[in-house]
């Protein structure tokens, strides 16, 4: 199963994206994760949508089709989903063929806050319902205290963690088996 993960988070160091590269480590097999760059994607015009997908968008909308399953890493900012991560899935989800149609999901997030994005993961549900996903419900990935587990070089360090990263795919994998 190939799996393209997108963090919400453009920061340099972030929890998310370095909970996505753990998610690389701790895969089952015959799973293979490849993280994917969101920050080039520009604010969602459809004015400019328009005249034509920005290859930013093109890039990331046939990486999608090409996916089995995707992964997503969202912070929470201001109790909801980043801006940057809507502004991306406003944009891959416009016609023709919106990738997503279909498509297992899986969601998790990392913060320094104790219930480790619950919110935002909750919020995300309701916008990839209309996008029609099939988004995996349990287990549910939520990463709180993010500094206290991952160590200076951006390795995750947390056995418990590491479990729950271990089963979200393992439970990926088995929903994708099961719709795909």
């Amino acid at each position: 199963m190939n799996v393209l993960a997108i963090s919400g988070s453009l920061r340099k160091g972030s929890y998310n994206t370095l909970a996505l590269r753990a998610a690389q480590k701790v895969a089952p097999e015959g799973v293979s994760i490849e993280i994917v760059d969101i920050s080039d994607i520009p604010l969602y015009n459809d004015d400019q949508a328009r005249q034509g997908l920005p290859a930013a968008v093109a890039r990331l909308k046939d990486q999608l089709a090409h996916a089995d399953a995707v992964l997503i890493a969202t912070p929470e900012y201001n109790y909801s989903v980043p801006g940057v991560l809507k502004n991306a899935i406003d944009w891959i989800s416009r016609p023709p063929e919106p990738p997503l149609n279909g498509k297992p999901v899986a969601i998790l997030g990392a913060s320094m806050g104790a219930l480790g994005t619950a919110r935002a993961q909750y919020h995300l549900r309701q916008i990839l319902v209309f996008l029609n996903t099939f988004t995996l419900n349990k287990p549910e990935v939520f990463i709180g205290a993010a500094h206290t587990k991952f160590n200076a070089a951006g390795e995750l360090t947390d056995e418990a963690t590491k479990k729950m990263l271990h089963d979200q795919l393992v439970a990926l994998q088995a929903l994708w088996k099961k719709v795909g």
